[in-house]
């Protein structure tokens, strides 16, 4: 059997695919970029896996390409990747998108997150336990010098996303993330955004479809030269947050599809955990609860109480269900859709039971206000015992 000998072996070694590929997406940067890819280099020589650095410059107008090209010349785990139009978002996706690496990372080319963090960012995902790992600045154990203007927006930014995408990850935005190449594979060709969104848009996708998102703590200085529009990046940020709450509202994404394909498909993936399905699901139910109760004024116009309440709740139970397999449960597509409502009016018998009984045991000649005050009250205990019967028996995932 032949072997190589030591020289061929070197040079085996060093057109290997890497475990790690570290994007710097680069704009403008001839003055810090040198200083950093050298740091970044001589960092990841401490490391026991073989690298590489990617610059990635997106339509310099210095001399920031003509360094990079240089770089590359000197450095043979350096690569130097032209783009022609702007946008960090755009980078990442053609670098990412063509690398042959098994972990795929991207920092600022200002360093501001200490590269100690490095290690513990990338190993979870070598070792295969996570598919994407991002530094948090808001982590309790993380330190951070940084203005107040930036901090109050970061924290803003982070609570608009919890509260409108209802994500779990603390920090969208540091600029210090990594990927399995085969979780990039799936979720790059269903992230839209070229620009600063990217990163937000990516991570809520991940999470949306199961995929185990890594937070570690950083230590993070500011870049007092930084030069990004505060105003024109949170504005868009907005319309990404607008633009992609909607796409996920509508079930346009196939979260659940990309989960089984990558082996992390729970009851939970397309709707979230059950925190994001009880903020949905009170949502659609405070909605039902309003129809509800002016169908049953309207109704009770003209029919008896125990009528009007029977047809105001048969129209918002499938109306409800409708509503809830959708948005609170990520369902798509009109497999089972059927079974779903059949279920659905059995758990909407048992509401009427329950209201049927509660006008039932009211005193003859009583106000129709205080019908509304009591089946009210009553829907608001059969609108949790629907969450349950929900969660765990219609909208429940079921093997194969």
């Amino acid at each position: 059997m032949s072997t190589l000998s030591v020289p061929a072996q070197q040079n085996a070694a060093l057109h290997a695919a890497p475990v790690l590929d570290v994007v710097i997406p680069v704009h403008n940067e001839e003055v810090a970029l040198e200083r950093s890819v050298r740091r970044v280099l001589e960092h990841l020589a401490t490391l026991p896996w073989p690298s590489r650095v990617t610059i990635a410059d997106n339509a310099s107008t210095d001399r920031t390409s003509e360094i990079a090209r240089r770089l590359s010349h000197e450095h043979s785990r350096v690569r130097a990747v032209h783009l022609a139009e702007k946008g960090r978002g755009r980078a990442l996706h053609r670098v990412w998108g063509a690398s042959d690496a098994d972990v795929l990372v991207y920092m600022d080319v200002d360093l501001s997150t200490d590269l100690d963090a490095l290690l513990p960012l990338v190993a979870p995902l070598i070792s295969g336990h996570s598919d994407l790992a991002i530094g948090s600045r808001l982590a309790p154990a993380a330190r951070v010098e940084r203005g107040m203007q930036r901090e109050v927006i970061s924290r803003g930014y982070n609570l608009i996303l919890r509260g409108a995408l209802r994500v779990g990850f603390s920090d969208a935005q540091c600029g210090f993330k990594a990927i399995r190449r085969e979780a990039a594979e799936e979720l790059l060709p269903l992230v839209e955004d070229q620009g600063w969104f990217f990163d937000t848009e990516l991570l809520t996708v991940a999470e949306r479809a199961g995929l185990r998102i890594y937070e570690v703590p950083v230590d993070w200085v500011d870049d007092p030269d930084s030069r990004v529009d505060l105003v024109r990046t949170a504005y868009l940020d907005l319309c990404g947050v607008c633009r992609l709450g909607a796409n996920l509202a509508r079930g346009r994404l196939p979260l659940r599809e990309v989960g089984e394909r990558l082996g992390r498909i729970s009851e939970e993936t397309g709707s979230g955990r059950i925190g994001m399905q009880a903020a949905m699901f009170v949502v659609v139910g405070v909605l039902s609860t309003l129809a509800y109760a002016l169908l049953y004024l309207g109704l009770r116009q003209v029919v008896a109480p125990v009528e009007a309440n029977l047809l105001a709740l048969l129209t918002t139970a499938v109306a409800n269900t409708a509503a809830n397999r959708r948005f609170s449960f990520g369902v798509r597509g009109r497999r089972d859709a059927w079974r779903h409502q059949v279920q659905g009016l059995l758990v909407f018998a048992v509401g009427l039971a329950c209201t049927t009984a509660a006008i039932l045991l009211l005193p003859d000649g009583v106000a129709p206000a205080v019908e509304i005050v009591v089946l009210t009250v009553t829907n608001l205990v059969v609108t949790v015992l629907r969450f349950v019967a929900m969660r765990w028996w219609i909208f429940a995932r079921r093997a194969g």
